[in-house]
């Protein structure tokens, strides 16, 4: 069939589009917000000390798992980031009875995967699987826990690769900025060390990380969090069968609070050529259960924390400097940093830190309008319910709470809590938390092209 197209139409503008003779066409108001309903989630400690939490989500027949191990270095400037992160790559390589190729093939058996990661923080073992295929998930993890062999060759191997992605990453301006500001911001504490070096990789031998495995990997003080379309006391019940030989007389290792960042000028780390570079801001915040925490979170939602903030609509949809900006809140043990981070052109730095400073100074001395709240309100409320629509999300917001003694008690009162933040108490988190001579930070760029640009604008060291 052809379709007659008149040679005199004229397509109309998105902005023609949105209007009519009177105006502006008006918005559909919202709609009521739709509440997820959060499941019961059953509790248990176990004899070995395991913590299990599981709850039933069963929209889908899968089931999702999340094993926490606390894993702090035991001797800050050890080896131990190395070993761990070799630990981690190699932990579902081989046991006494299982390869690499064994383990794989019995996963996809049961619709499954399980991967391990590391940071200085905690070790953390994530997956999902059929929910039909739980016992055979929990056998194969029980064996890596309590057997894995972390074989010579396989560790030979990882360590290569881990050296190889060490040298691509820490040529990257975003890894330089993000291991800069950690210095900035907690000197030496064992936090910043989230990448070791390639000398330290190394070094590490087979025998050392199947003896960080045998110390630190230990179940009194981790938590495991089951999520999906099971029975919770049943999965408990089954957890306990299958972990019961993972044992120690040790508790895993939680990392020591680092220090607040202490306010005082940005440092500037030079990176020869650049043509880009990167600012990165923090401060002081607080944790969820603080009672300012739901105010922060929308006064930053307003600065910079979602695609219609100020920050985001000077610096990217006015000026044109960056393509992104964001800013929020990263929790650390004891508490959360504000970060303020963007990266952008490197002769546009100076007139982009300038802009920045400037929306940080207005957030505090021309508070948040109501529309500015309101839309905030509905951004956090309905990213937050968005979040925990599906197992994943809510099995990766039970394991973060319960890791900070927090249960889904705080997130089924979060919205409310939201929706009872005043204007006045906005504007005293924005006086509070986004002060510009609250801030700490670095720009990283090529120095001898922006130095003294940003000097002249002081607050650099």
């Amino acid at each position: 069939m052809t379709v007659a197209v008149s040679k005199n139409r004229v397509n109309r503008s998105a902005a023609e589009i949105g209007r009519t003779p009177a105006g502006p066409r008006p918005l559909p108001p919202l709609g009521v917000t739709r509440e997820v309903p959060l499941p019961d989630v059953v509790t248990s400690t176990l004899p070995n000390g395991l913590r299990v939490l599981a709850a039933n989500r069963s929209s889908v027949p899968m089931v999702e798992l999340r094993l926490r191990v606390p894993f702090a270095d035991p001797d800050p400037g050890s080896a131990h980031p190395a070993i761990a992160e070799l630990l981690s790559e190699t932990l579902f390589t081989g046991t006494a009875t299982r390869d690499r190729v064994t383990i794989d093939d019995e996963l996809a058996a049961v619709g499954a995967d399980l991967g391990a990661s590391v940071d200085p923080e905690r070790l953390v073992v994530a997956g999902s699987g059929l929910a039909e295929g739980l016992p055979t998930i929990l056998a194969l993890l029980a064996d890596v826990l309590t057997d894995a062999t972390h074989p010579d060759h396989e560790v030979a191997r990882e360590r290569e690769r881990l050296v190889e992605r060490i040298a691509v990453a820490r040529a990257q301006p975003r890894t330089i900025a993000r291991e800069a500001l950690q210095r900035v911001r907690f000197g030496d504490h064992p936090i910043t060390r989230e990448m070791p070096t390639a000398a330290e990789v190394t070094a590490v031998t087979p025998a050392q990380v199947r003896a960080g495995h045998a110390a630190s990997l230990v179940p009194r003080g981790s938590i495991l969090t089951i999520v999906g379309d099971v029975d919770p006391a049943a999965a408990i019940a089954a957890v306990e069968h299958a972990l019961a030989g993972w044992t120690s007389d040790v508790d895993a290792r939680e990392l020591a609070a680092p220090p607040y960042p202490a306010a005082g000028d940005l440092t500037l780390v030079h990176r020869p050529g650049s043509v880009q570079s990167q600012l990165r801001l923090s401060g002081p915040a607080v944790a969820r259960e603080d009672p300012a925490y739901a105010a922060l979170q929308l006064a930053n939602l307003v600065f910079g924390g979602y695609f219609s903030s100020r920050w985001m609509e000077n610096i990217r949809e006015d000026k044109g400097y960056t393509y992104g900006a964001h800013s929020g809140m990263e929790f650390i043990p004891g508490g959360a940093v504000l970060g303020v981070d963007t990266d952008v052109a490197g002769d546009v730095t100076a007139a982009a830190l300038l802009e920045t400073r400037y929306e940080l100074g207005r957030l505090t001395a021309v508070p948040p309008t109501d529309a500015e709240i309101e839309a905030a309100r509905s951004y956090a409320i309905g990213s937050l319910l968005i979040s925990l629509d599906n197992q994943g999300g809510l099995a990766g917001s039970i394991a973060g709470l319960a890791a900070v003694g927090l249960d889904l008690d705080w997130l089924r009162g979060h919205p409310a809590r939201l929706l009872a933040v005043t204007a006045d108490e906005v504007a005293e988190a924005a006086l509070r938390f986004f002060a510009p001579n609250g801030f700490t930070g670095v720009v990283v760029g090529d120095a001898d092209a922006i130095g003294r640009g940003i000097r002249a604008l002081g607050g650099i060291a």
